[in-house]
């Protein structure tokens, strides 16, 4: 696997390396040793479908609050998405900054978001499945998000002919 970190810190792009013969292809899309070797918490405790019927749907920002702070592996597995990743670390030299990547089943990039960032995403197809691998368990107690167009953050979305969830419209303006 090949890590590229953003500029956010611990936030990387994840491309697999490819083994292509005359069957077909592989890649590894997850190795414990390789992610602790980045310095990244290679714990999964719970792994997530997300599957989005129509195009321009909007799901984030999300994260989950301290002790339940979790990172995620995200990829998608059909479609193509516009994924966001925002860092919510007050000691963080990017606080508040964010970052944004088209991750697809045919690019097969993957995005690691660290603990204490939130993370979203559009869909820019039909039929889009994403793939989540987070390292704490789900707190519904400690699960909470800010609205997808919060003006402090300034997130720039390929659409705003948005599908969006009331309680993702519901969400208030992020406070530090």
């Amino acid at each position: 696997m090949i890590f590229k970190e953003t500029k956010l810190q611990g936030a990387f792009i994840i491309e697999p390396e490819i083994l292509i013969d005359e069957r077909g292809a592989f890649s590894r899309t997850f190795c414990r040793r390789d992610f602790e070797n980045h310095g990244l918490n290679g714990n999964i405790s719970q792994c997530s479908i997300s599957l989005n019927k129509k195009k321009n749907t909007l799901r984030g920002m999300h994260y989950q609050k301290y002790p339940h702070a979790e990172a995620k592996l995200v990829r998608c597995s059909r479609g193509l998405i516009y994924d966001v990743i925002v860092d919510l670390r007050c000691d963080s030299s990017t606080f508040k900054q964010w970052v944004s990547t088209e991750i697809s089943a045919e690019n097969r990039k993957m995005v690691y978001v660290p603990e204490g960032l939130a993370h979203g995403f559009q869909t820019l197809t039909d039929n889009t499945e994403v793939i989540y691998q987070m390292s704490q368990f789900y707190s519904p107690s400690h699960a909470d998000g800010f609205r997808w167009n919060d003006p402090s953050f300034r997130i720039e979305w390929p659409s705003e002919n948005l599908v969006i969830s009331l309680k993702d419209q519901n969400y208030t303006d992020f406070k530090s």
